[in-house]
């Protein structure tokens, strides 16, 4: 019997990517597609290339209220604004149903440090403590039975996975302190809305940081890479974080700057690509690249992957980190449908296994 999912706004940009991921999924039935732009109107009308694919009506939750939408489906994933998704989810979880939340609502433990990335005050932070990081590489056993599963932000995963490894190891092998994280990021990341900025003339053959100070994902990276290293209180780690965006659609680059402690004993080239190996050598979305081999979002884009690799500059004293994704596949909603296959039992690449492009 297939697994009833519904995606609550769902022709934004990530649910879109939604849509496109479980319409090759095997398991599953889509039931409800939500939007209060498009209400009524077919999935296929709003993106014509799913026409014969998913053909299905949109539905506004003024029609089909919160409460309907959760008590017939096993599960509600929210790609909804922050702020929004908050008030919703505990909705949700009160019909019954398992739920995927996109927005930052839930991504944190500390209260106090969510409220002050995103200036709103959370109406449900007990939920906080409930909520598991969508991170199937982490937290892959907490998953199995979650309720409510806040899915990462696309900076934090590409900027985790590189990390994790050096601050998971018992001892540290990278300083805590000493990390900077310069990424970019395609124009999908900003979502699929009417401004100036975003337009053509004005991000053709730009290229520019944004957010250097205070960007909402630091927070979200340095609290989730303190609890890596140990420090179950959030703060150990302080990494600097500045987010840039590029001239194109989709994809993520990360570089990624570090501090080796005394511990790391094979300080060399060779010996981070084949530490980095060794330590994903069983995750099927990671890929390390051999020595001399770098990360090009080109080669994952409309994918689940996420291709990482590292070198030791010997002049500086620094290890530096590489990766790249789909900001919206492996950065958003293929994360969340390999998030699903944890959640409900099956193999984890069910539905993930191919590539919307071969050139």
């Amino acid at each position: 019997m297939s697994v009833k999912v519904s995606i609550v706004g769902s022709t934004g940009y990530v649910g879109a990517e939604l849509v496109h991921g479980f319409s090759g999924h095997p398991e599953v039935e889509l039931k409800y597609l939500t939007s209060e732009t498009f209400k009524e109107k077919k999935f296929s009308d709003v993106y014509p290339v799913f026409r014969g694919i998913c053909d299905n009506t949109l539905v506004s939750t003024s029609d089909v209220p919160y409460k309907t939408i959760a008590q017939e489906s096993d599960l509600v994933i929210t790609a909804l604004p922050h702020g929004v998704s908050s008030k919703v989810v505990p909705e949700l979880l009160e019909a019954g149903c398992r739920v995927i939340d996109h927005s930052g609502d839930f991504r944190y433990k500390d209260v106090a440090t969510y409220e002050r990335s995103y200036k709103l005050t959370h109406p449900d932070p007990e939920l906080l403590k409930e909520a598991v990081y969508g991170l199937p590489e982490l937290y892959r056993e907490q998953l199995k039975t979650a309720r409510l599963v806040a899915n990462p932000g696309c900076y934090p995963t590409c900027s985790i996975i590189a990390l994790t490894p050096f601050l998971k190891s018992n001892p540290i092998l990278i300083h805590r302190q000493d990390i900077i994280i310069d990424a970019v990021s395609g124009v999908t990341g900003a979502g699929r809305k009417e401004n100036l900025e975003y337009s053509f003339c004005e991000l053709d053959e730009s290229f520019k940081p944004y957010g250097v100070t205070g960007h909402r994902h630091s927070t979200e990276i340095n609290e989730q890479l303190s609890f890596i290293s140990g420090d179950d209180n959030g703060k150990a780690v302080k990494a600097a974080f500045t987010p840039h965006l590029a001239p194109f659609k989709r994809g993520m680059l990360a570089t990624v700057y570090a501090k080796p402690t005394k511990f790391f004993e094979d300080l060399s080239t060779d010996g981070i690509v084949d530490y980095l190996t060794s330590f994903y050598k069983d995750e099927t979305f990671v890929r390390v690249l051999p020595k001399g081999v770098l990360p090009d979002v080109k080669n994952v884009n409309g994918s689940n992957y996420i291709d990482i690799t590292g070198v030791y500059d010997e002049d500086t004293g620094l290890i530096k980190l590489f990766s790249a994704q789909d900001n919206l596949g492996k950065g958003a909603a293929l994360q969340a449908i390999q998030t699903f296959n944890v959640m409900f039992g099956f193999p984890e690449d069910t539905g993930l296994k191919t590539l919307s492009r071969g050139v």
